[in-house]
């Protein structure tokens, strides 16, 4: 029988299109013997346009519900997820070459690790790409390290959301995404980061699409006393699961 990693992507209409170079990425991963993706394309909304975009593959599912966001979206096509690990995937991004390999080798490799993100690269409008230059030391993430970085750089973290793959009963304690109009991936990532270890992986493992009709790139987004707000609820509850003296894994 085969171990699986399950892909999850939130998709609304101005997105669909990129749909099919997602699909292209994720096809093209190879995984040790043994072990499958499948693929859980949810649409935040119930509308004609994104259906069509949607690869005709058996291991894609495609569901729509009430528009709530994309941590809405993702969260809600949890209860689909029957891997043992899930892999957050954006609609406009595209995985590199490799990239699920190395995420399930850092995981499988110590039980210990709950998380592994990996170096992202930013794909620009005409084809180029741009890296972070702060990028950590490949290797493991102590608890607290990407909240402590994340308070003392302007809330910035330093390895990026879009990227995260998690043991999916780790990722079900913590209640999935936050219900947040924006930066529901970065409370997920602080989550994380406050009851486990993690894994940053030094290698590419994402193309993170930046184009004109990006949701973190419109105006509301960066309304101040939102961001204020999403900021405040998000280290509130990191701060809340680290001082509760909860970890994983869990002893026995």
């Amino acid at each position: 029988m085969s171990r699986r990693i399950t892909v999850v992507t939130a998709v609304h209409a101005p997105s669909a299109g990129f749909l099919s170079e997602a699909y292209a990425s994720l096809r093209a991963q190879r995984l040790p013997e043994g072990w499958e993706w499948r693929w859980l394309v949810q649409e935040d909304g119930e509308t004609d346009a994104v259906r069509p975009h949607v690869p005709d593959d058996e291991r894609v599912t495609f569901r729509q519900g009430r528009p709530g966001g994309p941590g809405v979206a993702r969260t809600i096509a949890l209860a689909h997820a029957d891997g043992e690990y899930v892999k957050v995937l954006d609609a406009d991004d595209r995985l590199t070459p490799g990239a699920l390999a190395r995420d399930l080798a850092a995981l499988e490799a110590d039980p210990g690790l709950g998380w592994a993100t990996s170096r992202v690269l930013d794909l620009l409008p005409d084809g180029s790409t741009v890296g972070f230059p702060d990028d950590p030391e490949e290797g493991p993430l102590e608890p607290g390290t990407v909240l402590a970085h994340w308070a003392a750089n302007g809330y910035r973290a330093p390895v990026h959301p879009a990227s995260l793959f998690a043991r999916r009963d780790l990722l079900l304690a913590l209640g999935g995404w936050m219900a947040l109009p924006a930066s529901e991936d970065t409370g997920l990532l602080l989550a994380l980061d406050a009851v486990s270890r993690g894994w940053f992986t030094g290698e590419a493992g994402l193309l993170y699409r930046k184009w004109e009709g990006q949701v973190t790139g419109q105006p509301a987004h960066t309304d101040t006393a939102e961001r204020q707000a999403r900021m405040a609820v998000v280290e509130a509850r990191a701060r809340a699961l680290a001082g509760s003296g909860w970890r994983w894994p869990v002893s026995r």
